[in-house]
Parts: structure tokens; C-alpha cells; sequence
């Protein structure tokens, strides 16, 4: 692994950007943004549903985001003459910066909870927090799927990176590093980049996750993914890929037509509790598990991949790191649709079972880099 030179410095608009360089004769990052910008006004605001108790965040500027540019125009990849992007330099390795379109913002209108109603029904707050853009190569043409091992384990790094950053901010409180990919995703920018939010909030998902696993913990002692990875490496029934560190397999309940989980053997809060072999080992595992997915179907995998990373002030001994990638395709020209019971109830119905699921994805095989034969059970990394 090559040293990780980080170098920071603003856009025209005051945002900052940050490079990551793992490529050893990459030049210093000293490039100007020459675009004339205005400066951003997020005035974003979170509502809080009086019949769920769950956040809501209202963002009405992002309608006016880039949407579906030529490729010549896009704006993540580097700057060259005539054509300034977000990416002032005229090439980059994993370069970050925040969105000009943010969800949630440090600079917002407003101070403090109020409610939208006068009663108190309708708590509303600013959409304090940060929205950041990573971009994971400087080729328009690539895919995660087509990194190198190391540039993988740079990603790695430069998420841990980020992770910790945004965690010490004010207002805070959960950190979520994500990747969509492909227009059935609802993605308006092809240029493989993914994307990292600091909510004000602990998610809803999240918030079940950690009730879910403190009510486990008092009736057993123990973590409840720590035993669905045990029973799941035990059984290798619905495994796609096996590390020496990390376990990919389907859930034993998944909802998506393609659903992954990759959980590494040891319980960690959030990412940058990760050892250096650990981080290794997640970029041979990862590698393979997208390259299964893109031979699915014998074409580029629309997907969503995230990671679940411990909330502030809650005890981290409830939280198990872990990726989760999902997909809507459910054949090569079907989308499963969340339609009356999914988005009405929030109750999933698959169309295939979790163990069909995984024997797909053994059997699409794949141009993964990891090593290892998924589905055996034992560790082979």
C-alpha cells in the first residue's frame, strides 16, 4: 500500500475539496477553480413525521441540480481548457469535495427546533449536517468494479477518512458513505462517485437496527449480527465471497431482488476501527462480489451499496459495521417495483428466495480480483 497524500483547498464558491493521491509522482494539487460561482444557499429543513416519530428533510434547491449532462460536460470529471468542472486539477485519483446541491449543509437558515404548526405536532429543524461527493477515479468510462485492489483500499481509507471528519461536526450524528449506480437507480451523473452524509439524525433504519440488537443482546449476551455471520460462514448456503477478514452473503431475510451483505468477522463500530489487513482484505472481497453481480445478468448492475456505521451517542456496542448492496433489477430487462404493500406498508415481497439469490451469484461468477471459492463455508483468503 502506497502512502495516502492529502492535500485540501476550496472552489470558487467557498466549498472544500480534498485530494486523496496514492499514485507516488502525482503532482502537487495547487489548480485554481476559475468558474465565477455563486455561493451556496442550502436552506435545507427537516420535519419530523407526527404519526412515525421518523425525519423528513425538505431540500427544494436541489431541484435545480445537474441533471444527465453530455460527457463532455460532466462536472466530476477533471478540468481541462474551456471545460472547469467541480475537479480544478487536470487529473486526480480519489478526489472529494462538498455537493453543491446539499441535502443537509453546515450553512443553513435558521437556529434551533421550532414546529411548523404552532402546536408542537410538527417538530422542524434546520437540515444542519454535510453532504460530500466522492469520486473514485478520474475515468468517466469506469466502474467501482474496475478498480484496482489498491485504489479499492484507498477508497477504504479515504471513507474512514471522511468518516471521522464529518463525525466531529456539530449537529451530526450518523455518517453514511454511499455509492448509487445506474439510471434504474435514479443516478443523473454516469462518472463512478459516490457520495457521503452527515445526518442530523439517527436514521430510521439505523434506529431499529439498534433496538433491534439491544433487545437481542439482553435476551442472549451477544450481538446479533455476530451470530447471523456465524450460522451464515457455518451453513455457506447463501455465501458469495469469503476473506480472511469478511463474509458476503445474502440475508437470510433479503427483500431486494439482489441483496448482499459484507460483514467483517470482528465487530467494529464504523469504519475507521478497520486494521490495515482488514481494509486489504475488504477490497479483494468487495471486488469479487461486484464482479458476481455484473456477470448477474451479463451487463453493468444497477445498484445501491452502503455502509452502516455506528451513530454518536449511542453505545457502539449495539452497532456491527457492515456494507449492504442492493439492487431493483430482478431479471435483465425487469425492475422490481416498490408498489402497494412495499411503499404503503413497508412490507417487501421477493420474487425469489435468498437461497436462489446467492446460487445466482456463485453461479454468474465474475472479474472480481478476490480470492477464495464463495459458498463453501470456510474461510479462503
Amino acid at each position: 500500500m502506497s502512502v495516502l497524500r492529502k492535500t485540501s483547498r476550496r472552489l470558487a464558491d467557498g466549498r472544500e475539496i480534498v485530494y486523496f493521491d496514492d499514485t507516488p509522482d502525482a503532482p502537487e494539487r495547487t489548480a485554481d477553480d476559475t468558474r465565477d460561482l455563486p455561493e451556496v444557499t442550502a436552506a435545507s429543513e427537516i420535519r419530523r413525521d407526527p404519526l412515525t416519530g421518523e425525519w423528513v428533510a425538505m431540500a427544494a434547491h436541489r431541484q435545480t441540480r445537474t441533471y444527465k449532462p453530455p460527457a463532455d460536460l460532466c462536472p466530476l470529471c477533471p478540468s481541462s481548457p474551456g471545460t472547469p468542472s467541480e475537479v480544478p486539477e487536470s487529473d486526480y485519483d480519489v478526489v472529494v469535495f462538498e455537493n453543491r446541491f446539499p441535502s443537509f449543509a453546515e450553512r443553513v437558515d435558521g437556529t434551533g427546533e421550532t414546529t411548523v404548526d404552532g402546536a408542537g405536532i410538527v417538530p422542524s429543524a434546520p437540515g444542519t449536517g454535510r453532504c460530500e461527493v466522492v469520486c473514485f477515479t478520474s475515468d468517466h468510462a469506469g466502474s467501482f468494479g474496475e478498480l484496482s485492489r489498491e485504489r479499492v483500499r484507498t477508497v477504504v481509507d479515504v471513507w474512514a477518512d471522511r468518516t471521522a471528519a464529518l463525525s466531529r461536526l456539530d449537529g451530526v450524528r450518523q455518517v453514511f458513505p454511499f455509492e448509487n449506480r445506474g439510471e434504474e437507480i435514479g443516478v443523473t451523473l454516469s462518472h463512478p462517485h459516490g457520495q457521503i452524509y452527515g445526518y442530523p439524525f439517527v436514521t430510521p433504519r439505523t434506529e431499529r437496527m439498534l433496538a433491534t440488537a439491544e433487545e437481542y443482546r439482553e435476551h442472549h449476551g451477544r450481538h446479533v449480527l455476530g451470530d447471523v455471520l456465524a450460522a451464515e460462514r457455518d451453513s455457506g448456503e447463501r455465501v458469495v465471497a469469503e476473506g480472511e477478514h469478511w463474509t458476503a452473503f445474502v440475508p437470510p431475510a433479503a427483500r431486494w431482488p439482489v441483496q448482499v451483505q459484507v460483514v467483517p468477522h470482528r465487530q467494529v463500530s464504523d469504519l475507521t476501527e478497520l486494521t490495515g489487513a482488514e481494509r486489504d482484505d475488504f477490497a479483494r472481497v468487495y471486488l469479487q462480489v461486484l464482479g458476481r453481480c455484473d456477470g448477474l445478468y451479463g451487463k453493468p448492475l444497477p445498484y445501491v451499496a452502503g455502509w452502516y456505521q455506528a451513530p454518536r451517542d449511542t453505545d457502539p456496542e449495539l452497532s456491527w459495521l457492515h456494507l449492504e448492496l442492493l439492487s431493483v433489477l430482478r431479471s435483465a430487462d425487469k425492475l422490481k417495483y416498490l408498489a402497494g404493500s412495499e411503499s404503503g406498508m413497508a412490507v417487501w415481497i421477493n420474487d425469489a428466495t435468498p437461497e436462489q439469490i446467492a446460487r445466482r451469484l456463485r453461479e454468474a461468477g465474475g472479474t472480481g480480483e478476490a480470492g477464495g471459492v464463495a459458498g463453501t463455508g470456510a474461510a479462503t483468503g
